[in-house]
């Protein structure tokens, strides 16, 4: 992301369209919307295009001035974005009068000396536009007054000119690369050359998605705070605050990593209303990641549910740390407890276990550094010579079976894709390739290059077979 473009932040009560703004601004459903009163709770970032210009929107949590844990964070954190943002867009109900709560906000938001319009939704018709009269209570100019319908899509267009108005217009490339000779220019540009094609897919190697998965409250949010470094998500108590998956990217190593804060997860018969989205979105953010941390809390025991979610990682073939958060024993209680982490996580048996503390920041960085070395395990290319040469040794240490008889023989064996690294056995008689064979081989394997942290597929083929039939894939 961007972070020399200008931030445009939502700031409002609860339930009064913000989400569904953003989501009309970012031309797809990035946030939730639902009928249900702070549904948002977290700060959301997403790059948009606003008329041919470029900003970072800013979607925060409801504002209530309740005493409740949850939105009093809520009303802080929407605060600090705004005095962080360089536009602020006021939402109100249109449906409603204006109340005092909403007045001293703006007045606060007003000190603070930012590009600042009142945007007042949910007028449906033109007959509604007569109540946005009333919100020139707030002491604000004509130009810098909205009425709008986001569900019906009316008055959005002027807002939007407002919006475009305030920002800079797009640098030009041809204005950032100048060369004497344009044709020679042009030439390469049309048609890159092979180092510039190299370094393509080095940029697209450093890229880095990590999802943070778990059941609800054993700190997914404090991790991702600790993470990066600063107060990214809404952190409570209360089991369940992170509805939305919150993104968040820094640079680290020469890596961009992306983490998803993903909704906390329950059983399935306690999934109730809006929760039901968060567990789609969850999925949705694990089909679109690399990684996954597996968060765990240390202090509590272990159930049925925490080997339920991890199970998602086996299901979508991500690289994988499991992580033991709220950690604050000695290394005797670690090794207890490693033991029954593995005992109940057979199928993550690849995966490293860090146990941190998000509270004090114990491991933090060795987190860091092990998301970086497992991405690089993940997304790393074996040449084919080494491949073969380990394969041959395992041949050669465990022969290949003969089952009823038939002579099998590998006759090559080759990487064909990453990230996962998956691979394939090129022989003769493909199908009578025991399953038990290909698990030691993966094994082998394992013995010989650095996969930690990732799953292995391993496929048998014939020569000159090129369709992979998911279902012959072997994952270990």
């Amino acid at each position: 992301m961007n972070n020399k473009l200008k931030k445009i932040a939502l700031i409002g009560q609860p339930n009064v369209g913000k989400s569904s703004l953003f989501n009309r601004i970012a031309k797809k459903r990035i946030a939730i919307v639902s009928d249900l009163a702070g549904t948002t709770r977290d700060i959301r970032k997403h790059e948009v295009e606003i008329l041919d210009k470029d900003a970072i929107m800013l979607d925060t949590g409801g504002i209530d001035e309740t005493n409740d844990e949850i939105f009093s964070n809520v009303k802080r954190k929407a605060v600090e974005c705004a005095k962080e943002a360089d536009i602020i867009l006021f939402m109100v109900d249109g449906k409603k009068i204006p109340d005092d709560k909403d007045k001293e906000l703006f007045y606060e938001l007003q000190t603070l000396n930012k590009k600042l319009a009142l945007v007042v939704n949910k007028i449906d018709n033109d007959k509604e536009l007569e109540r946005l009269w009333s919100f020139y209570e707030f002491g604000i100019d004509e130009e810098n007054l909205f009425g709008i319908s986001v569900s019906h899509n009316r008055g959005t267009k002027r807002l939007f000119e407002w919006i475009a108005d305030q920002l800079p217009p797009r640098e030009e490339e041809n204005q950032l690369l100048l060369k004497e000779d344009e044709d020679d220019f042009l030439e390469e540009f049309l048609n890159p050359t092979e180092d510039i094609n190299k370094q393509i897919d080095y940029e697209d190697n450093n890229e880095v998605r990590v999802a943070i998965i778990g059941r609800v409250n054993v700190g997914k949010s404090s991790i991702l705070n600790a993470l990066v470094g600063e107060e990214r998500s809404v952190v409570s108590s209360v089991a369940g605050t992170t509805i939305d998956p919150v993104d968040e990217s820094f640079e680290y190593k020469d890596k961009k990593i992306t983490f998803v804060d993903t909704a906390g997860l329950r059983r399935r018969g306690r999934i109730e209303g809006i929760e039901r989205f968060a567990l789609m979105r969850t999925e949705e953010m694990l089909e679109k990641a690399n990684l996954a941390l597996v968060v765990l809390d240390a202090s509590k025991e272990l159930v049925d549910l925490d080997e339920k979610i991890a199970g998602l990682v086996d299901k979508y073939g991500l690289g994988t740390i499991i992580v033991l958060n709220k950690w604050d024993e000695n290394a005797d209680t670690f090794q207890k407890l490693e033991e029954k982490v593995r005992s109940k996580f057979k199928f993550l048996y690849y995966a490293p276990i860090i146990a941190v503390s998000a509270k004090t920041g114990r491991s933090i960085d060795r987190l860091k550094d092990k998301i970086v070395e497992i991405y690089d395990n993940y997304s790393q290319r074996i040449p084919t010579s080494v491949l073969n040469k380990v394969i041959e040794t395992a041949t050669i240490r465990h022969a290949l079976p003969s089952p009823a008889g038939n002579y099998l023989r590998i006759y090559y064996t080759t990487q064909f894709e990453t990230k996962p690294p998956r691979i394939a056995l090129i022989m003769n008689k493909p199908k009578f390739l025991h399953f038990s064979y290909k698990r030691y081989l993966i094994n082998f394997l394992r013995e010989n290059i650095n996969f930690e942290g990732t799953p292995i597929h391993l496929v048998a083929r014939k020569k000159g077979e090129r369709d992979i039939d998911e279902e012959e894939i072997e994952e270990f």
